[in-house]
């Protein structure tokens, strides 16, 4: 999870009925789950994308 201002702005999911997913924001989107390190990546990745 990212945090904003005591906000989660940026959060990876796998919940019961939905499935792996992502939030960013109040968006809430699909997300592939694969291995471990691409989750990272892919955490890494929006946050740097996030903060610019």
């Amino acid at each position: 999870m990212a945090f904003f201002d005591g906000r989660c702005v940026l959060r990876y999911d796998n919940e019961t009925g939905k499935g792996d997913h992502k939030h960013i924001g109040k968006d809430e989107i699909h997300y592939e789950f694969t291995t471990p390190k691409a989750l990272l990546d892919d955490f890494w990745n929006d946050v740097d994308t996030w903060r610019s």
